[in-house]
């Protein structure tokens, strides 16, 4: 892409009323743009980071028998009559044309089971597993800390059905464990712990994947020996002993963290409300067992900033950056510079290399270089006066100090 047709811009000053690192820093480069308290705009930097963490979950969402569909986001309000969860204050309640009373949807339980219990009528239609990546909307009191926690957000939701809790319980590990791919592969597992949460009505326990960062607002508690973390709010229940391994040296202090996924036990909560049943071998009437998986996807782009970043501006990893390659071209009297540039970018968009190309006139070479540590694309090619002279290029790996003087053709070995 040329970053001459880019419609936006980046800003030099930080927003007034953003604190949050990730959100100066995505404001700033042109990612997001805020519309209102937490309700933001995906600008084309954004998406594509967007579009590339969707990927990746999507992937791994099929690699555990999930199916993809797409609910509506307008619910009937009596659905949440059924379920007794009408009157939640995180709901955006609506009217429709003819009367009807809707709601926005904040998660898709009251959808999913009436959708599913049109198709599973025997044991032999389960297990069943659907997702979908959809915004969802949450009336939240208070906003904060940029993309964290907003009033419309993007989100994957999986739903599985199973016949007994044996076959869910076996699900509910390889959702856990598809989970953790996928965090390690958006370059912040090593920072999100498997954590102990509250089960609520549904169970004793639910999980949630919880990354440390000093702006989270969640608290948890991380056992020394398993490595696995309890939330703050059961804390006091467990005794200070680990309910995963039984040790007794869960860390006395409490680390800040952001909830960026759970997986949850629903049991029957939502399908004995609707009647979602299905007949056994021998023609008997069992309740459906079902577990529901949520992720964040505006809230992984937030953390991965968070986390990835440093004076300049943020250091995307290369798997959700918009970009692999950013080719700065340094304007002088010499054309050559423009045509070499040129080659380099058809050369690689031609190798499948995603590439941003610098090629204003009206900006300077330290605009540029500023502009390409905000974006914060992995590798940082400079075509100039001087490195034409030496028929090289000048490559620079963001995040690094060290600078090399190459010819295109080894640069290329370092990304095809």
């Amino acid at each position: 892409m040329l970053q001459s047709q880019l419609f936006t811009k980046t800003l030099r000053e930080a927003p007034k009323d953003e604190l949050a690192k990730n959100a100066q820093f995505l404001i700033r480069g042109g990612f997001i743009d805020k519309l209102m308290a937490g309700v933001y705009s995906f600008l084309p930097l954004g998406l594509r980071v967007i579009k590339k963490i969707e990927n990746i979950i999507r992937e791994e969402m099929n690699a555990i028998g999930g199916e993809e569909i797409l609910m509506p986001a307008i619910h009937p309000l009596e659905n949440y009559q059924i379920t007794k969860r009408d009157a939640i204050d995180v709901l955006f309640h609506t009217n429709i044309v003819t009367g009807q009373k809707a709601v926005l949807g904040q998660s898709h339980e009251e959808v999913v089971v009436p959708l599913l219990q049109k198709f599973i009528d025997s044991y032999k239609d389960l297990p069943r597993a659907v997702y979908q990546i959809q915004i969802k909307f949450r009336n939240e009191l208070r906003p904060k800390s940029g993309i964290f926690r907003g009033r419309e957000f993007i989100m994957k939701d999986l739903y599985s059905f199973h016949a007994d809790e044996k076959d869910f319980e076996q699900y509910y590990e390889e959702a856990g464990e598809a989970y953790k791919k996928i965090f390690s592969r958006l370059d912040i597992g090593q920072k999100t712990y498997y954590t102990y949460a509250s089960g609520g009505t549904f169970s004793k326990y639910s999980h949630e994947f919880q990354t440390l960062t000093e702006v989270g607002e969640d608290t948890i508690y991380i056992c020394e020996k398993c490595s696995i973390a309890v939330n703050n709010e059961i804390i006091a229940d467990i005794g200070n002993a680990c309910p995963k391994c039984g040790d007794s040296k869960i860390a006395l202090k409490g680390e800040k963290t952001i909830e960026v996924a759970n997986i949850f036990p629903l049991t029957t909560r939502f399908s004995d409300p609707f009647g979602l049943v299905y007949k056994n071998a021998d023609g008997e009437q069992k309740p459906v067992i079902m577990g529901c998986y949520g992720m964040g996807i505006t809230r992984l782009m937030g953390v991965i900033a968070e986390l990835h970043n440093d004076e300049s501006g943020i250091i995307w990893p290369s798997a959700v950056a918009p970009f692999a390659v950013h080719i700065i071209e340094i304007t002088s009297k010499n054309e050559n510079i423009k045509s070499s540039c040129k080659v380099m970018y058809e050369k690689l968009t031609g190798l499948g290399v995603e590439v941003l190309y610098d090629d204003r006139d009206d900006k300077t070479a330290g605009e540029k270089f500023a502009d390409s540590d905000l974006i914060g694309i992995p590798w940082r090619i400079v075509v100039s006066d001087k490195t034409m002279k030496e028929k090289k290029i000048e490559v620079k790996k963001r995040g690094e100090k060290d600078i090399s003087l190459m010819e295109f053709d080894s640069f290329l070995k370092l990304v095809c």
